[in-house]
């Protein structure tokens, strides 16, 4: 069993995997890799949901981790948290649907929004990342 201590790292990491996975469906759709491009989103779609599963594991047990840091470093800290968790809250049902749309076949549909899905997704995990070493590593 994984010390509970350790899922905020696990989950940078998987917030870390599922950007990476992202950049790489992206670059290949881009060169007409369209099986590849398949593969990379449904690996970050896990990575993704992996990180959920963790993330709300992690927060049932220890409930909400308060920012020590002072100062302007402060309100930085505040305005990504903001912007990441009011975007991580829109991004579940928008991914779902471009993922939907993907698999049913709908693929100017899922073209249409993927171009919002994509860029915000990557923020969301991006700032996951941000947030926990702020959080965790300052």
């Amino acid at each position: 069993m994984i010390p509970i201590s350790y899922l905020p790292t696990i989950n940078a990491a998987l917030n870390s995997a599922s950007a990476l996975l992202l950049v790489g469906g992206y670059l290949c759709i881009r060169n007409r890799k369209v099986l590849a491009h398949k593969l990379f989103m449904l690996s970050a779609s896990g990575t993704s949901a992996l990180f959920l599963i963790s993330y709300l594991v992690y927060h049932f047990q220890v409930g909400s981790v308060p920012f020590q840091g002072q100062g302007p470093v402060r309100t930085v800290y505040f305005a990504i948290l903001v912007s990441h968790t009011i975007l991580a809250a829109a991004i579940v049902p928008l991914a779902l649907l471009t993922l939907y749309r993907a698999l049913k076949g709908s693929f100017e549909r899922h073209r249409r929004i993927a171009r919002w899905t994509l860029p915000l997704w990557l923020y969301v995990s991006v700032t996951g990342v941000i947030v926990y070493w702020m959080l965790y590593r300052l």
